[in-house]
């Protein structure tokens, strides 16, 4: 994701601060999953000159085989704020999801979830809005500390609450910080994620669909 150039448009803080809060209360925090996941799709969002560019990748769970892909582009509607992102990127990330012919069982976002100062990111607002399965997969850590020594992934914890997890995708990498969206528990994310990193440290469907997004823009840059 890049934060480039944001328009110079003024932020609604107090009201986007209220229906985070009031949505988070939304969100559900166990398995609402099939008993098998056979498909899953990772979700990106790039900027370039004014645009923003969504897209989704869908792979095969079991052999990380690219299904289907899907890109959105629309004009940049609103500043990049931190901790407000996902009023920026759900609407490109959105329209592209729902071009997909195939629907995944879950979807994993390259953003924080529950990992989020008000426990709802930008992974949380994108699985509301599609009512699916949703993790976050972050790259920093937004609050909270990880705490603990555990060799996979240690726990993030911020106000007595365990709200995401530092997972180590490998043995001498630095961990991404996965949290719940919507409709999965943190044990079950950190499966899936642990299971869609085999060979880099951002899971495959993510690396997948920034590759889209980040395609996606030149191609458009090109015919300007």
């Amino acid at each position: 994701m890049s934060a480039s150039s944001s328009p110079k448009i003024r932020f609604p803080f107090e009201r986007a601060e209220k229906i985070q809060r009031i949505l988070s209360e939304r969100i559900v925090t166990y398995d609402v999953l099939p008993s098998k996941i056979r498909y899953i799709a990772g979700v990106d969002v790039s900027y370039s000159e004014g645009c923003s560019y969504g897209a989704v990748a869908v792979l095969e769970y079991e052999t990380m085989t690219i299904i289907e892909k899907a890109t959105s582009s629309q004009k940049i509607a609103l500043p990049y704020v931190p901790t407000f992102l996902s009023f920026r990127e759900l609407p490109p990330a959105v329209a592209a999801a729902r071009k997909l012919k195939r629907r995944p069982d879950v979807f994993m976002v390259d953003g924080h979830g529950r990992a989020h100062p008000r426990r709802f990111g930008f992974a949380c607002h994108f699985g509301l809005a599609l009512k699916t399965p949703t993790i976050g997969v972050a790259k920093k850590l937004l609050c909270g500390k990880v705490k603990g020594s555990r060799r996979r992934w240690r726990p993030i914890v911020d106000e007595g609450e365990v709200i995401g997890a530092a997972v180590f995708t490998s043995k001498n990498g630095k961990p991404v910080y996965v949290s719940v969206g919507h409709k999965i528990s943190l044990r079950t994310a950190i499966k899936i994620v642990l299971n869609c990193a085999e060979r880099y440290r951002i899971p495959e469907p993510i690396r997948q669909a920034h590759m889209a997004a980040e395609r996606a823009k030149r191609e458009q840059s090109a015919v300007r």
